[in-house]
């Protein structure tokens, strides 16, 4: 943590305090994948790809899904393209050039410079890919780059392995658990917190953008370095004792 001022009672160090703009429904293009502001128009494809997950297990952590049809699918992407926080982008690998996903930048606090990035759904047949990742780093990226954020949040449910791991490999910094944080579907929720502040971006972005980058990947489409390996290595900024 930054050296606290010399005051009595202690108070934190100040900052930037002017507040961050507002995301934009715009889209955003990288070299394997484009976010399309999410549309009415994407529900064909989105529930194309869910078909891919039978058992429904993508769902498991979602507070919506499985959907029973393409008609339900249509009405639940209807209803959240509509809304402003959070903002859900589709995701279209430029490899199948069809949607096989959403995520979204939420709970947007311009004034105190904090916002999310969550709600991910991705089908099998873009978890675990160079595409899934692009998609969630041009989120990151222009939250910090391009509107300034101080802090940059991913939660999850403290159960959601996949989830954890993906948010360590993206260099995010481990803060807690709530307890009892949240009812879904029924069933209690712990909620694990994970953050990267402005002070740590540089560095996560510029392992990312290497692994992404062409050079990083051989004639099979295989990464030639690890990303997690590059992000652990990582200094995250102290934290205040308690």
């Amino acid at each position: 943590m930054p050296d606290l001022p010399k005051t009595a009672p202690p108070i934190g160090p100040a900052v930037d305090a002017t507040p961050r703009p507002l995301p934009a429904r715009i889209p955003h293009r990288g070299a394997a994948v484009t976010l399309e502001p999410l549309a009415v128009r994407h529900a064909e494809d989105l529930w194309a790809a869910a078909q891919a997950d039978p058992a429904g297990a993508g769902w498991a952590y979602m507070g919506y899904g499985p959907f029973p049809d393409a008609a339900a699918m249509r009405r639940h992407v209807a209803a959240f393209a509509a809304q402003h926080d959070p903002m859900a982008w589709a995701v279209r690998p430029h490899r199948s050039g069809r949607v096989e996903g959403w995520l979204t930048l939420m709970e947007i606090q311009p004034a105190n410079a904090a916002i999310e990035i969550g709600h991910i759904w991705f089908s099998p047949r873009l978890q675990r890919t160079r595409a899934a990742t692009e998609a969630m780093f041009l989120l990151m990226r222009h939250a910090m780059d391009d509107l300034g954020y101080r802090r940059l949040v991913w939660k999850c449910n403290a159960l959601n392995a996949p989830s954890i791991a993906a948010a360590r490999r993206l260099g995010f910094v481990a803060e807690g658990v709530l307890r009892a944080h949240l009812v879904v579907k029924g069933h209690r929720r712990d909620t694990a917190f994970f953050s990267i502040l402005d002070s740590e971006w540089p560095a996560r972005r510029d392992a990312i953008a290497a692994w992404l980058d062409e050079a990083n990947w051989d004639h099979a489409g295989a990464p030639r370095a690890s990303l997690a390996a590059a992000t652990a290595g990582l200094e995250p900024e102290r934290p205040p004792a308690i």
